[in-house]
């Protein structure tokens, strides 16, 4: 048992060694210019640009950029940009040049955005493609300070729910024609495919990864140890993307998942005397909080006290926007106005959602 305990550590020393010196090279290998300097950069968007009054935000090759809003910017895009270096930042940035993503699944991801965008206001649109593909380029400043300010950022970006809503319908609609291993696989696919055209963020690859592992726990009969294979999937992502080891969803991510799993068990004690038709929410949002807080706090400077309540009247409302706008979006792509009047299901409860946050921002 000695020995095998001493087997595991080195393992361990073994790969977070790998994992430091491959972050630590990444980084290293990263052009660095002197304040002033003025440089052209040529890389693809990596996540959807955030949309702000008059302009786009968005990193590449790890500065802060801001163009105008127009000509739009996408998601997997090729763009060529010039600016002058100050920080972390490039000022008077220049768009030179745009390269649209020639891909299915791309192209359809901006079909949907497009659709949302035409057929509901604003913010409700930005809502509803948050909820459903993570897009995050439709939140103006306004609703992200006010999503930031209520604590409900992370309600907005596509994650693990998201995965777990797809992987049990795909899996529930397959099992009734194939065999059980066929319709896993075909599941499995599934997961991928709506993570590739979700944005392929961090959250998303998180949630992608841990529910195939556990598709395949289950198929095989092993245990699934979910903290495990956190630790596991965070480890390979940080191996193939250095670059998440600074991004924000990806910790906000984990440090939920893993607040989820220890003190779930818990707080159900703790608040036995919570009414059982809100009790779930406020026991997962509540779990959740207990590690989100510092980061929260500590990349914001700010935390809402009251963030779980606000969590627990929105909260309901993410799992019928999501199911609605994504059978919308699918339905709106091949006939528009059967999928306009489906789309127009989730006004209300986005309404609801915007009413909330605003009165507690």
């Amino acid at each position: 048992m000695l020995k095998r305990g001493v087997i595991n550590f080195t393992v361990l020393l073994l790969v977070l060694s790998l994992l430091i010196l491959r972050i630590f090279l990444y980084f290293s290998e990263i052009p660095k210019f002197p304040d002033g300097s003025k440089v052209r950069i040529s890389a693809k968007v990596a996540s959807e640009p955030v949309e702000y009054s008059d302009s786009l935000y968005l990193r590449l090759m790890g500065y802060k950029v801001y163009l105008p809003l127009y000509p739009r910017i996408y998601y997997g895009d090729r763009i060529i940009v010039e600016g002058i270096v100050d920080g972390e930042k490039l000022k008077s940035s220049r768009l030179v040049d745009v390269q649209k993503k020639g891909g299915i699944l791309y192209q359809y991801r901006q079909k949907l955005i497009t659709f949302y965008e035409r057929n509901l206001p604003k913010d409700h649109a930005a809502l509803v493609g948050g909820m459903t593909i993570g897009s995050k380029g439709g939140i103006g400043e306004n609703l992200w300070n006010a999503l930031k300010n209520s604590g409900t950022a992370h309600v907005v970006v596509a994650s693990g729910m998201n995965i777990s809503l797809i992987s049990r319908f795909l899996l529930g609609i397959f099992i009734l024609f194939l065999p059980r291993r066929r319709a896993i696989v075909f599941a499995l696919l599934g997961i991928w495919l709506y993570a590739l055209v979700s944005g392929f963020d961090a959250p998303i690859v998180r949630a992608s990864v841990m529910g195939s592992v556990a598709f395949l726990a289950v198929e095989t009969g092993r245990i699934y140890l979910t903290l495990r294979s956190l630790a596991i999937t965070m480890i390979l992502m940080l191996l193939v993307k250095p670059v998440w080891v600074g991004d924000l969803g990806f910790w906000l991510s984990a440090v939920a998942t893993a607040s989820i799993v220890v003190f779930t068990p818990k707080f159900n004690k703790i608040f036995a005397f919570v009414p059982i038709i809100i009790k779930e929410d406020w026991v997962t949002t509540t779990s959740a909080q207990v590690g989100v807080v510092p980061l929260l706090y500590i990349y914001f400077g700010q935390f809402n006290i009251l963030s779980p309540l606000v969590n627990v009247a929105v909260l309901w409302t993410v799992v019928p926007v999501t199911i609605i706008g994504i059978v919308a979006g699918i339905v709106g792509t091949i006939f528009e106005p059967l999928g306009r009047l489906l789309l127009l299901l989730t006004y209300p409860l986005t309404g609801w959602f915007l009413f909330i946050i605003n009165l507690f921002n």
